[in-house]
């Protein structure tokens, strides 16, 4: 994990936690996050059925929450936040987490506290 990834822990149905490496980005003060497998990845479906979840970022595990993104502007904006964050340096991986699979899967970390303390 670098400087541009945070930490997912997301909480089994059995109590146990599974961690999974996630971009990040953050647009006016709020984090964003979204699953580059599209509703395939095995967290994002354990998400969508129980919402505790931790973040883990820059030396600093929170608790936090996960709001789905509707707003197709948002959406729009997040996809472009990836491409100028993460395009440089991954630009055949940026593509997958702006396809419309991956995207529509776009969500807000909410209940952090200080998204300062996450990696933008």
């Amino acid at each position: 994990m670098d400087r541009t990834d945070i930490v997912l822990w997301v909480r089994r149905a059995d109590g146990r936690w599974s961690a999974r490496t996630v971009w990040v980005v953050v647009l006016d003060g709020e984090a964003y996050i979204r699953s580059a497998f599209g509703r395939r990845s095995a967290w994002y479906r354990r998400v969508l059925r129980r919402a505790e979840v931790e973040v883990e970022g820059a030396g600093v595990r929170l608790s936090a929450g996960l709001r789905p993104v509707e707003d197709p502007e948002l959406v729009r904006r997040v996809s472009d936040a990836y491409r100028a964050k993460y395009g440089l340096n991954w630009p055949g991986p940026v593509e997958s987490m702006n396809a419309p699979e991956a995207a529509a899967t776009t969500m807000r970390l909410t209940d952090l506290g200080q998204v300062a303390q996450l990696p933008a």
